[in-house]
């Protein structure tokens, strides 16, 4: 047995006999199903009111079990997030509009593909044109930071989180509760880790889920993990300031109806007090 090296512009093994193009195809094809994931598009360009055509290959197929797809926007915001079935022979596919509002600016579009962790995702880019063209606002800080692919952006800030038994669709800062209000789709049971930085929220103290007070949490110093149940939607976690408890409040209300009692009966004693 002697080894053998292919040079360049050679024919695959697979498909000895076919034409150039079908051998470069062939060879795409094997390429695709040696890796964890791929994604294709049948075109680069897109107009923004075109179809994408999104195919892909899952090496390992797990019976059941969907690949997530999230299209992030040259504002690096979410765009779209979906679940697409994967057939028997590993191939999946899905059609994306880009007639809708969220895909109103020019740029590049990632679209990100996720097959149960980290180790088996890929990503394809597409570019958009004839829409609007996007002026950041060089003036509000981080506004054009690009987040890493274990980070939400909230409010142009990064924020380092973890989840299992769902996804993370969005997230921003709501200033007026010192909180960061984050989306999730929870499929499952799971467990959302969130580390954000002190600059962003600082003393976090209270997590509340779907707008209930939640008890299933841990926080050690700036990094909350929460328990979450299936069909969660919404994880805000409030910080910097203390709220008093009811107890405090309800001492101080009859502290102040006790004084107003006392005043009003006083005045009213004074009033009937006969004058000679």
């Amino acid at each position: 047995m002697s080894s053998a090296y292919a040079a360049s512009g050679d024919i695959p093994e697979a498909c000895v006999g076919c034409s150039m193009e079908d051998a470069k195809a062939t060879a795409n094809k094997m390429l695709r199903e040696a890796l964890p994931v791929s994604v294709w598009t049948d075109k680069t360009g897109y107009g923004h009111s075109d179809m994408i055509m999104v195919t892909g290959q899952v090496a390992n197929v797990a019976s059941g079990f969907p690949v997530t797809v999230t299209v992030v926007s040259p504002l690096n915001s979410i765009v779209t997030v979906d679940q697409v079935n994967v057939s028997q022979d590993g191939t999946f596919e899905t059609t994306l509009n880009t007639a809708g509002a969220m895909w109103k600016y020019d740029g590049t579009y990632t679209i990100k593909v996720n097959y149960g962790s980290a180790e088996k995702s890929n990503s394809a880019k597409v570019e958009l044109t004839g829409g609007e063209a996007y002026t950041p606002n060089y003036n509000t800080p981080n506004n054009t930071k690009q987040c890493g692919s274990n980070e939400i952006s909230a409010n142009g800030q990064c924020v380092p989180f973890t989840i299992s038994g769902g996804m993370v669709t969005g997230a921003k800062i709501n200033t007026d509760d010192n909180s960061i209000v984050i989306m999730i789709n929870a499929k499952d049971d799971g467990t959302l880790t969130v580390s954000p930085t002190k600059t962003t929220i600082d003393g976090i103290f209270m997590v509340l889920v779907d707008g209930e007070e939640w008890d299933d949490v841990e926080i050690v110093a700036n990094k909350v993990t929460v328990m979450f149940p299936a069909g969660a939607e919404k994880i805000e976690i409030i910080g910097t300031h203390v709220i008093p408890e009811f107890g405090t409040i309800a001492a101080m209300i009859l502290a102040v109806a006790i004084i107003s009692i006392i005043a009003v009966s006083a005045k009213s004693r004074l009033s009937i007090v006969p004058r000679y």
